[in-house]
């Protein structure tokens, strides 16, 4: 995956030379945002980027209560109002702002944390929230081009 990128980076590098400074931030604006929105879904649908599922949550005993939790992980996580774009003509960025940013940075990478104040630290399993798919990858080579030839 990594290989893809790196690839799909010094192709594009080439491409984008040749463009003016405000088409390029057009063009990186249009990747982010589909970008965003494909993070999004995926987050929805509970999925790493490499297609597998998330590590299910651990289950709580509620006032003595067991049972499943209901409610998606990262709900609110991948709304725009957390999940923002950023881009100039130099580059673009899709990541997560604010507090929230620590919360997604300790599921991305399976770190350990204190869920509330007092509370002895948890070790989370690993979630990529943010990362590339395949798919991904071959859409933005699309848009790319799709701009380019319009």
């Amino acid at each position: 995956m990594s290989n893809d990128l790196q690839v799909l980076e010094t192709w594009v590098a080439a491409l984008l030379a040749k463009l003016d400074e405000g088409e390029r931030r057009k063009l990186l604006g249009a990747v982010a945002r589909d970008l965003r929105r494909s993070q999004s879904k995926r987050i929805t649908t509970q999925r790493n980027p490499d297609g597998s599922a998330f590590a299910p949550r651990k289950p709580k005993d509620l006032r003595g209560k067991k049972g499943r939790i209901k409610a998606k992980m990262f709900g609110k996580l991948k709304t725009a109002r957390y999940l923002r774009t950023e881009s100039t003509a130099n580059g673009m960025s899709v990541g997560f702002v604010g507090r929230v940013s620590r919360i997604a940075r300790v599921h991305q990478y399976g770190l350990k944390d204190r869920p509330e104040r007092g509370q002895a630290d948890v070790q989370y399993e690993k979630r990529q929230l943010l990362g590339f798919t395949g798919g991904e990858l071959e859409n933005i080579r699309n848009l790319l081009i799709d701009h380019l030839a319009g």
